[in-house]
Parts: structure tokens; sequence; C-alpha cells
């Protein structure tokens, strides 16, 4: 089995996201992925990771682990400012941010800020990622907010982690930048199936790879693996939590792309009927969510 060779449905046995973590293992250890070079989880992240993933989180830790680098307590009181949760006073502290944002969010925040300096981004190919990925998570969370069941701490890391098998590969394959030129400007085949062509793996089994070395949540390692996987959505084969994080995810995009004015990407012109239809929304009900996500998608 390679990288990007098909997954079995799930049965009784097995799960479709069981079946990604055994692809991506396999590839991992003999096949495509075996020289990719995953930066390892930042000791902050994997500490945070800890807590978080306790019955009852320490806010006291949180706190600390906060407060363990200037740039990030930075980063939560501004978040905490923001258009999203501003609703009264500016807060100044970063106990006052966490008490705004809520332990959830704020454990969202402090990923976002640890990824983006693990993984650094210095390329023309990707300018402005993080600001992009950033905007996705935040639009991620906001539809999860306006669907029943989904968890919007899963969502807004979902939304960050989505693209970023592109960064990785950038650092670790050999024309893997012109690889994305070409990707953008072919209409013969689609993105990942020209990453696949020249290089034996996509952008998105190398981000779910990421997710897995990083003990993400197994629902988002899936949705990664899957999210240019879109002909299935809204069949039997794939767990609905995933299901919805791709269709939620495939919104997003659209929202941040038309927020700056972008055309759709080719799977939104595909697939918007089907991510709307799994949703239970319709385009006037998205149209809506972008207006009302446009003053937090302009803080970028």
């Amino acid at each position: 089995m390679t990288a990007t060779a098909a997954l079995p449905a799930s049965s009784s046995d097995t799960t479709r996201t069981a079946a990604i973590e055994r692809e991506i293992d396999h590839a991992r250890t003999r096949g495509s992925l075996q020289h990719i070079v995953v930066p390892p989880c930042p000791a902050l992240l994997a500490r945070l990771q800890a807590v978080m993933d306790a019955a009852e989180p320490d806010l006291n830790e949180v706190a600390r682990i906060a407060a363990s680098d200037v740039a990030m307590s930075a980063t939560l009181i501004r978040n905490a400012n923001g258009p999203l949760y501003n609703v009264g006073q500016p807060v100044q502290t970063v106990g006052q941010a966490m008490n705004r944002l809520g332990l959830k969010q704020t454990a969202a925040i402090m990923t976002g800020f640890l990824v983006r300096n693990a993984i650094l981004v210095d390329n023309r190919h990707l300018r402005r990622f993080w600001e992009r990925s950033a905007q996705r998570a935040i639009a991620m969370t906001f539809i999860a907010r306006q669907l029943p069941g989904l968890s919007p701490d899963l969502a807004h890391t979902y939304g960050l982690f989505c693209h970023v098998g592109m960064p990785v590969l950038l650092q670790s394959v050999k024309g893997y930048g012109s690889t994305m030129v070409e990707a953008a400007a072919r209409i013969d085949r689609s993105y990942v199936a020209t990453e696949n062509f020249n290089h034996r793996t996509d952008h998105a089994v190398v981000g779910a790879l990421v997710a897995r070395v990083w003990r993400l949540a197994p629902a988002v390692m899936a949705a990664i693996r899957l999210h240019h996987d879109l002909e299935s959505l809204g069949g039997e084969e794939t767990e609905s939590e995933v299901q919805t994080l791709i269709a939620a995810g495939l919104v997003a995009e659209h929202l941040v792309r038309r927020q700056e004015a972008q055309l759709p990407e080719r799977d939104w012109t595909d697939h918007a009927p089907a991510a709307l239809a799994w949703l239970q929304v319709d385009e006037g009900e998205v149209a809506q969510w972008g207006e009302d996500l446009s003053a937090s998608l302009n803080a970028f």
C-alpha cells in the first residue's frame, strides 16, 4: 500500500479513521512518507495536550504554559480583545483573557501559536500561510457554533492544520515549490493529482502524518487526509464527525477566499451542494455567515 492507496470502507471491526491510521503508519515505515521530515511537536504543546486530555484540566497549569511565552500571552490577550469576543472593557492579563475566551478556545489559540512557531514558512509559494490558516480556523469555530454536535475546538484545530502538509512538503521534498505552481495552473487534473504524479504523495496525506505524529484528535487526522476526497461526501463509509469537519472546512475555505475576493476553488464549485446538504444549510445561510465573519477575517 502506498500513501495514496484506496482506503477500505468501515465495517464492524474497522473504521475509516482506523484504516487511515494504518495507511499513514505503513507509508511512514515502508512507503512514500519515509523521507518526510515532520518537525517535533513543541514541548509546550505536548504539555498543553496532556493538560487538556485530563478529565478536569488544570486551569492554573494552562495559565502557566501561556505565561511561559510572552508572545503567546500577547496573542491570547489580542484575541480576547478581538471582534469575536470583545464584549466589555479590554482585558489586560492572561487570566482575564482565559476567562473571556473559555478554556477550550484558549487552548485552541495557544495551539495555533505553538504550531506557527514550530513549522516556519518563509517561502514565496506560501505567502501568508499561517494568516490564512488562522482565518480558516476562526471560520471553522464560527461555523461549529451554528451546527449541532460539532465541537468548536475540534473545528478550530482542523481549520488550523488542514493544509499543514504544504509547508512540511516544502521543507522535505526537492522541487515541491515548482509542483505547487504547476498544480495551481493545471486544469486537466486536480491539485493533489499533480502532487502525487510528481512526488508519490500529497499535502493531505502529509498533513495527516503531522496530525498523527503530533497526536491530534483522530477525527482531525482523518478529515485532513480526506479533505480533497469529496466524491464520497454524504456516504456511509466515513464517520459522521469526520464528514462534518470536511464539509464545514469546505464552507470555511470558501468564505475565506470570498473575503479576499478570490474565485471559488474547484472543490467548492464541484462539491458545494453535497457539503451544504450534509450540513443541512443553504447558500443564504452561508452568505450570512460570511457577513457575520467579515470583521474577524479582516483582522488578518
